[in-house]
């Protein structure tokens, strides 16, 4: 395995890839998504571990869908099996998923205690358990400071994970080195994940933009509200369809069961 560096116009082209392979599969995509969306909920509806577990769950059911973007750029319709691909890759392999979701759960449990220890609680318990956001909680000066302490925790975090799962699963990396390596690939291809970050956020604006238009020509404001959540459902599993591209062009050389032909 070897850490590729790749120029940060790169970004840009694994955000054109998402929407490319998102197009060519995207009844298949988007119920995989909906699929990864329900499994998560479900499990977080479970007593008393029903977050953690959905926490835990994450980095597995995002390989997934990374694996069901592998089987489309190949021509092929991935099946909703393929979204326990982590499930299906031997003990050891598994094992190594399930100490690489236990971390995960765990960090994101301790953020979450960092921001409690500011406000109280109160943006944790909106996060984990979800309720009636208001604007008199949101506009508190300890609320928001809590959310921008655990976003600014959560970048690294995020970039601990963001190839670890790809790398237990397809190149047998234990779950600790796997987080290194993820991070070293981050940090050096830092251009092309501002790039790949800054287009999305790009795509999102114009899609709001777009409704919001969309509504006001037809003289019906209401249409935006019925109309963004699809929209937003549908920019996610476009970007999670991403997600593959960024991991395939940052190590090589890929072992037999990665290679796929670039769409």
């Amino acid at each position: 395995m070897k850490l590729n560096i790749v120029p940060a116009r790169t970004g840009l082209v694994w955000v054109k890839l998402g929407i490319k392979t998102f197009a060519r599969q995207p009844l298949a995509m988007s119920g995989l998504f909906f699929m990864f969306m329900a499994m998560l909920s479900v499990a977080s509806l479970l007593p008393f571990i029903g977050m953690a577990l959905a926490l835990a769950l994450l980095p597995a059911a995002t390989l997934g869908l990374m694996a069901a973007t592998q089987e489309a750029t190949k021509g092929k319709f991935p099946m909703p099996s393929i979204l326990v691909s982590a499930f299906r890759a031997g003990q050891q392999r598994l094992r190594a998923m399930m100490v690489l979701g236990a971390i995960y759960a765990a960090g994101i449990l301790a953020l979450m205690g960092v921001s409690a220890l500011i406000d109280g609680g109160q943006f944790a318990s909106l996060y984990l358990v979800g309720g009636k956001i208001t604007e008199e909680v949101v506009m508190q000066d300890r609320f928001q400071l809590a959310m921008w302490v655990a976003m600014a925790l959560y970048l690294p975090l995020s970039l601990l994970f963001w190839h670890a799962p790809a790398l237990v699963h397809w190149h047998g990396i234990s779950p600790v080195k796997s987080l290194f390596f993820s991070f070293v690939a981050c940090y050096k291809n830092f251009g092309a994940f501002t790039v790949f970050g800054l287009a999305w956020s790009g795509v999102f604006v114009l899609a709001v933009v777009f409704v919001a238009l969309m509504a006001s020509l037809l003289g019906n404001p209401m249409l935006a509200t019925v109309a963004m959540f699809p929209v937003v459902l549908v920019i996610l599993a476009m970007f999670f369809t991403s997600i593959y591209f960024s991991f395939r062009d940052s190590f090589s050389p890929a072992p037999d069961d990665m290679a796929a032909d670039k769409p």
